[in-house]
This record gives C-alpha cells, structure tokens and sequence, in this order.
C-alpha cells in the first residue's frame, strides 16, 4: 500500500535487507499495527517476472544492485529490497552447537541452537529451501564429494548442527531462480495489507534521539527529507550499515562521536567494533581438458553452477565436534577476470570460519552521503591464531586436490601454500566469504561493551532495537544467511507477543 511517507506509524523498519522483509512480514501480521519498511534501494514488486534478469539468476552473483561499485569487494553489499538474498550465492548452511554455546553465554537459552531450532525451521519452510539437485552437480562438485569421502569426512547435513564433514547447502533458488527474501516473505498477499508500506528508495540518514528515545527517524524519499515517527523503531540496515545510522544518530563511542562533529547522545563504546568477517585464500587448479569439455557441456544450456558443494573441517584448536574451517571447490567462469569461451577457473578455497581477529566501522564524517569507513583486519589477530588456522586449512585443501577423483580433473597444487606462503602473502591473498557480522554485538545487561541486550534493544535507547546480522556477538560457522533468518524470525516473535 502506499499511503503520505509523513504518516505515524506503530513500527518503523529501517533498511530492507534479509532481517527488514522478516520483520515487516511478521509484524503486519497483526492488522492493528502499521508497520513501515524502509528500504535505500529499488522494489521490483510481488510479481518475480517483473525483476531485472540479473537478480533473478541463481547461477551468478549480481553487482548492479549494491552500494559501491567500485570498491574493495569485502565492502559489497546489497541495495535493493531482500538485501543480501538477491546478491549472494543462494546457500543456507547452520553452525555448530559450539557456536550457538557462544550466543547462549551472551543472551540466555533463547540464543542456544535448541532455542533458535523452531525459528531455524520457520525459516526454511518460509523460504522454501531445498537441497541442491542433482543435476546440478558439475563434474567437478561430484569429484569433490568422492574425495572427500576418500580422506574419510562424513557426509553431514548442512542445515542442522552436526559436526566435520562434506555435503551440500540448501538453496534458495531453483532451477536457476533466485528465490530471494523479498519473494518469499513479501508476496502479494503480504503486500496487500492495508497496514503495511514499503518506502523504496528511501535513505536512512539518522535517528532523532532524545533523553534517551527515538523521537523520529529522518529518512530521504526521492531526494525530499521526511521525518517518519513511530512508537518503535527497528534497525536492520546491516553489519556495515546499522553501527553507522547510530553513530549519525549520536549512539555510539563518544570520543569518535566528536571527532567527526556528532552530537553524543548516548556513548556506547562497542558500536562498530568487533566486527568479524571470514577470511579465505583460493587455490586455484589447472583444470585439464577433459574437465573443460565437461564444464562446457553445463555450460551451453545453462546448467553449470560454479559451487554446489563443501567440506566443513577443524584446525587443531577447534573444540571437539565443532569446525572452523569450509573447503569451498569451486570450477566454472571465473569470478574476477574473463577467459576464453568455454575455458574455466578451477580450484579449492579455504576459508577461515571463527576467527579471531577483529575489525571496525567507523564514519568519515556525519554526512550521509559519506560511506562508512570499514577495516575487516583480516588475520590481524597477535597472537597469529587466524594464520595458523588457514595455514591448516590450506593443508587439507593440498589433500583434497590430491585426491585421485579430483586429481584426475586439475593439475596439483604447486608446493603447500599452507606452509609455503609467508604471513605477508597470505594477508595479501586473503579474500572473503561475506559474511560480516558484529558491530553491534549483542551481550547480557551488564557487559557494557556490548551494544544491545539479548531482546535487541540498544543500550541506553529505550524504543530502538538492532535486528540483523551485526548483533551476532560471534560469526557461527556458516553462512549467515540462514542464522539472520532464523534470529529475525524470533526477534519477531517476541515483538508480536
């Protein structure tokens, strides 16, 4: 419905991403509560058909719809609503007990995995994830499932805690659809409550805070400023995007807060701290002309998928049953770069999956328009945990590629990276999996470094709550697409009782 953007509302979602459809769908449930979701970039509509063929390929990983698209790629985030679900690579994977262990300790049994296990299973059913077919198996994926089993994994199910092991996620796309957030929390049924407007193309520029409340939200809707007000107000604008409307807002470290000309409204120390993203280094794999001849024959109807499976493995600090590390085989068009028609890149990554080392957010200035200055600090810690556990991690990669049913595929790794690069080219090498998470971390009421409570109220705000993937206190050890799912599910949850 769209109805004069000045309207007061009962609940403002600002920022339209995985979290933000969530919520909006959720909330509106109730018809005697309005609810408006805020969203920076376009809404293609209910109608899946309607949007831009990019968006929709499940076999590709679109650029068109982000914030800055000449930037370092660990900056990459999505501008468009459905957020991260219209960009990214449609996988759905759980971590380990472990890692929910980590949240419980942090916000109560409500963050455990038995706690979080209806909403994780709310959100599949929601979303309709599905296992990958097995068409879409390139030869290369099913080589690396033979190898895998050849060095002794377990076959696992990616969706549930489990342990070390190989399989496959489940999808959000089907056959070579992209089935984002969007289409499976806002369809026209949703869309049609007389409750509920959707703000495109609306820029959230900060929050009106004071004696400790949320008096408005400034947003910008079609280049005009308009102030929306609400009795609560929900940030779900992301890990890069939450810590910097409340930093505009006044709410986070006051002595930043100053430098860059903020007024302080509530000096919160952990807003865009900690934040924890999870480093990899590709190994790439010559792959031999037989391989080639076979990717192209997935290629030429549109069937070949350039990932479809994964190892989950444990460097030697990993708590028992838990895992720290994806093996990530990868054949197909090259994700940087161009080859010669129906000549492919192939090769293993590993990406370390809990780790140590902690970067920030932080502004350049309070203006807008400025984007957040971001430094994941990748391998960064002291004590050099995160080098050591990649180094292991590219260990088990050299093992995988000399498996005979993926060496049969690609030439050999050249030495043992793992052991062979230096700190410097490994830092130099290190790319990411996107999946930033903590800059607004959660913790319980008195860990006063920690940003929101376990109900995600911001600290010191008494209507304003954080709901995306910033409040994880630790990155699980899978893609968070899923998690962010299932904590939204709950968070609305609570808000609805």
């Amino acid at each position: 419905m769209t109805r004069p953007p000045d309207s007061a509302f009962d609940v403002v979602v600002l920022g339209g991403g995985v979290a933000g459809c969530v919520l909006a769908a959720r909330l509106s449930e109730n018809v005697d509560r309005s609810v408006c979701l805020v969203e920076a970039g376009a809404d293609h509509g209910a109608r899946q058909e309607a949007w831009p063929a990019p968006l929709r390929n499940a076999r590709a990983l679109p650029r068109e719809h982000v914030w800055e698209r000449q930037a370092a790629s660990f900056r990459i985030r999505a501008r468009v609503l459905g957020g991260s679900s219209c960009i990214n690579g449609c996988w759905n994977t759980w971590g380990s007990d472990a890692d929910h262990a980590e949240w419980a300790r942090a916000g109560g049994p409500s963050w455990s995995a038995s706690g979080l296990d209806r909403f994780r299973r709310r959100a599949i059913a929601q979303m309709q994830l599905a296992p990958v077919p097995q068409q879409e198996l390139s030869p290369w994926s099913r080589a690396a499932l033979a190898g895998a089993a050849d060095l002794g994994w377990q076959e696992v199910d990616m969706a549930v805690p489990g342990g070390p092991g190989y399989g496959m996620p489940l999808l959000n796309a089907a056959e070579g659809l992209r089935r984002n957030v969007a289409f499976g929390y806002l369809d026209q049924t949703v869309r049609s409550r007389p409750n509920l407007t959707i703000l495109a193309g609306s820029t959230v520029n900060r929050l009106v805070v004071r004696a400790g409340r949320v008096c408005g939200a400034e947003v910008e809707v079609n280049g005009q400023g308009v102030t929306l007000v609400a009795g609560e107000y929900l940030l779900a604008c992301g890990t890069f995007g939450s810590p910097a409307v409340l930093m505009r807002s006044g709410i986070g470290p006051a002595i930043h807060l100053s430098e860059v000309g903020v007024r302080v409204e509530v000096d919160l120390p952990g807003v865009g701290a900690n934040l924890t993203d999870q480093p990899g280094v590709f190994v790439p794999l010559p792959p031999t002309p037989e391989l080639n001849a076979g990717l192209a024959a997935k290629d030429r109807p549109g069937d070949l998928y350039v990932s479809r499976v994964l190892v989950r493995a444990a460097s030697p600090r990993c708590p028992d049953g838990a895992w720290d590390l994806h093996l990530l085989p990868t054949a197909g068009p090259p994700l940087f770069g161009k080859l010669p028609p129906w000549q492919y890149e192939a090769g293993i990554s590993a990406f370390l999956m809990k780790p140590v080392s902690r970067g920030r957010v932080k502004l350049r200035s309070a203006d807008p328009a400025d984007e957040p200055e971001i430094n994941p600090a990748f391998l960064s810690d002291e004590d050099g945990h995160d080098l050591r556990a990649l180094r292991h991690g590219l260990d088990l990669v050299a093992d995988l590629a000399a498996t005979a049913p993926l060496s049969a595929l690609a030439g050999p790794v050249i030495g043992r990276p793992g052991r062979d690069l230096t700190d410097g080219m490994l830092r130099t090498l290190a790319g990411t999996y996107w999946h930033p998470v903590g800059t607004c971390a959660m913790g319980g009421q008195d860990d006063v470094t920690t940003v929101v409570t376990p109900d995600a109220r911001v600290r010191g705000v008494s209507n304003l709550r954080v709901v995306d993937a910033s409040i994880m206190p630790t990155v699980p050890a899978a893609n968070t697409q899923l998690p962010v799912l299932a904590i939204a599910e709950m968070l609305a949850d609570e808000l609805r009782s």
